[in-house]
C-alpha cells in the first residue's frame, strides 16, 4: 500500500509538487479554499474579454516541461507555447522608446541606437550576471540551501570563492549604474528588483542574475495565455492519479510528538504520511500549526511588494504596444521610496500593461483589448485601498496619456480592480505580499525559510513564501527541492 501524501494548496508550487509525489509512488490529495486551481495564476472573462489574473510573465518553460518529461509524455501533446520576439516595450516621460528584442544582438544594437550605449558595454554587463547565476543556481536556486549536504558542497566552494564577484554589499541600483552609466539602461535593469517584490536601491547586486534568466531564456506566451500553465499541470496531476479537494480549506495540521499526522477540515480530520504546505508560510504556522513555535525571526521579515491590478476591456486596438510594455515613471527612486519607506502608492508609478489579446486574438472582441494594468504597491498594513484606488486610477490614466497620447478612460469598457487586501483573501499570502518576504536584504537568500521543518520530521513547504522564492520559474524549483528532500 503506498503511503499517503496532503498538499495544502493547489497554486503552481502544490500541482508541481503533487505530480513529482505521485511519480515517486505516493497517493495523493490536494485540498484548496477555492473552487479553482492555480492560486494566484487563475483566469476570468468579463463582457468578450478573458484575463489572466496572476502572473503574466513567462520565462523559463523548460521547468514546465520537464514534469510532463518526468512522467514520459511528450510536453508538446498538452502544453504549447512561442516565444516572443518583442520581450517588452518601454516607454519614459522624455519620450524615449526602448524595444528589447528576445534576440541579445538585436537587443545590444538597440540599446546603442536609441541610448548610445556602446554594445560591448551591455554585452560585458549580461556576462557577467551569467557568471553570476551559472556559479549560484546549484546552491540558491536547485537545492535546499538548508541543508548541510549542500553547505558543504563542492558547489558551495565554488560559489564562496568567487564571494567578491557577487555584488552582495552593492545595491541593485548601484550596481547597474557603475556597470551601465547611461540612467535609461541603468532604470531598465533596476526594474527586474520587482521580479522579486524588491526595491533596486535596497536589493543586493547579486540580483542582476535575475536579468540574465529573461536575456538568456526568453520570454514566452502559453497558447491560450498563462492559465493553460496552471491548466496543463493540474491535468498532468489528475492522471497521475492525484485527488482534489476544492472549496475545501483547511483548518488544522494535526500534529503527534514530532509528527504531522494529518490534516482537518470543517467536516472531516484526513490523515496521512506527508504534509506539504504550499500555503504562504506565516498563515500556515499561525493559522494551521498555533501550538507549534514559530519561527518569528522569519515571519518578521519585510513583506515584498504587492500590487494593484485594473483589469480593463478596451475597446480599441493599440499597435504601438505589445504583449508586455512598461511605462515608466521619472523618478524611480522617489517611486520605491514611498512604496517600501512609506508604505503608500507611488505618487508618479511605474505602469506595467499586458495585454494577452496581441498574442491570443479570442481574448477580447475584435477591435479591443485586453489590459491587465498592474502598479507595484505596498503589503496591506492598513491603508484605505478604496481611496488610494481611486487616486491610483487617475494617475494611471494621466501617465498612460502623457506617454501615449491617448486618453485611454473613454475607450475602457468594463474593469475589475484588484488590491493587497483582496490578493490575500483570494490565495491567502499574507499582507497581500505578491512574494513572501521581500529580497531587500544581502542575505535574503538565506533567511528564506527551508523547504522543510526543523520540528517535524514530515512536514514540508513549497511556493513562492519559501525557498527560493517566487515567481513561476522558482515556484516549480520549489516543488522541485521539496519533492528531491522526500524519500
Amino acid at each position: 500500500m503506498s503511503k499517503r501524501a496532503i498538499v495544502i494548496g493547489a497554486g503552481i508550487g502544490g500541482l508541481a509538487t503533487s505530480v513529482r509525489l505521485a511519480h515517486k509512488g505516493y497517493t495523493v490529495e490536494v485540498f484548496e479554499t477555492n473552487p479553482y486551481p492555480g492560486g494566484k495564476l487563475s483566469a476570468f472573462e468579463d463582457q468578450g474579454y478573458r484575463f489572466d489574473a496572476g502572473p503574466s510573465l513567462f520565462t523559463m518553460p523548460h521547468f514546465v516541461d520537464a514534469l510532463f518529461e518526468l512522467v514520459g509524455e511528450n510536453p508538446r501533446d498538452h502544453f504549447n507555447y512561442k516565444k516572443k520576439e518583442i520581450a517588452c516595450q518601454y516607454f519614459w516621460p522624455d519620450s524615449t522608446r526602448l524595444t528589447a528584442y528576445g534576440d541579445p544582438e538585436k537587443f545590444a544594437a538597440e540599446v546603442e541606437t536609441k541610448l548610445q550605449v556602446p554594445q560591448d558595454r551591455l554585452k560585458k554587463y549580461l556576462k557577467r550576471a551569467q557568471r553570476k547565476y551559472d556559479r549560484t543556481a546549484p546552491l540558491f536556486l536547485e537545492k535546499s540551501l538548508h541543508k548541510k549536504s549542500t553547505l558543504l558542497s563542492a558547489d558551495t566552494l565554488k560559489a564562496l570563492a568567487n564571494l567578491h564577484r557577487y555584488d552582495l554589499l552593492s545595491s541593485l541600483h548601484r550596481t547597474n549604474q557603475k556597470q551601465l552609466k547611461e540612467p535609461h539602461l541603468v532604470q531598465f535593469f533596476d526594474r527586474f528588483a520587482t521580479y522579486n517584490g524588491s526595491d533596486p536601491y535596497q536589493t543586493s547586486g547579486m540580483m542582476t542574475l535575475v536579468q540574465h534568466l529573461e536575456q538568456a531564456y526568453g520570454t514566452f506566451i502559453p497558447e491560450g495565455g498563462m492559465v493553460q500553465i496552471t491548466e496543463a499541470v493540474y491535468q498532468l496531476a489528475k492522471r497521475m492519479g492525484v485527488q482534489f479537494n476544492f472549496n475545501s480549506a483547511v483548518q488544522a495540521i494535526r500534529t503527534e510528538g514530532n509528527r504531522a499526522t494529518g490534516v482537518q477540515t470543517a467536516t472531516a480530520f484526513f490523515p496521512a504520511d506527508l504534509v506539504i504546505s504550499n500555503m504562504d508560510i506565516f498563515p500556515t504556522y499561525k493559522r494551521l500549526l498555533p501550538e507549534l513555535k514559530a519561527p518569528e525571526h522569519i515571519l518578521k521579515q519585510e513583506r515584498s511588494s504587492s500590487a494593484v491590478i485594473f483589469y480593463w476591456g478596451v475597446e480599441r486596438n493599440f499597435p504601438e504596444l505589445d504583449l508586455h510594455n512598461i511605462l515608466f515613471s521619472e523618478d524611480y527612486k522617489q517611486e520605491f521610496q514611498q512604496i517600501f519607506k512609506e508604505r503608500n502608492i507611488a505618487e508618479d508609478p511605474t505602469v506595467y500593461i499586458n495585454i494577452s489579446s496581441k498574442d491570443v486574438p479570442e481574448d477580447a472582441p475584435e477591435g479591443g483589448e485586453n489590459w491587465f494594468v498592474m502598479i507595484n504597491t505596498p503589503a496591506d498594513h492598513g491603508q484605505d485601498w478604496d481611496e488610494l484606488v481611486t487616486q491610483l486610477r487617475t494617475r494611471v490614466l494621466a501617465k498612460v496619456e502623457q506617454i501615449l497620447g491617448v486618453s485611454v478612460a473613454s475607450f475602457i469598457r468594463t474593469e475589475t480592480v484588484l488590491t493587497p487586501p483582496l490578493i490575500q483573501e483570494k490565495t491567502q499570502s499574507y499582507l497581500g505580499a505578491l512574494y513572501g518576504a521581500s529580497s531587500n536584504n544581502a542575505m535574503a537568500a538565506f533567511l528564506r525559510h527551508p523547504n522543510f521543518s526543523r520540528q517535524l520530521k514530515n512536514l514540508y513547504f513549497c511556493g513562492g513564501s519559501v525557498h527560493p522564492g517566487g515567481g513561476i520559474p522558482l515556484c516549480l524549483l520549489s516543488a522541485k527541492i521539496t519533492a528531491d528532500l522526500i524519500p
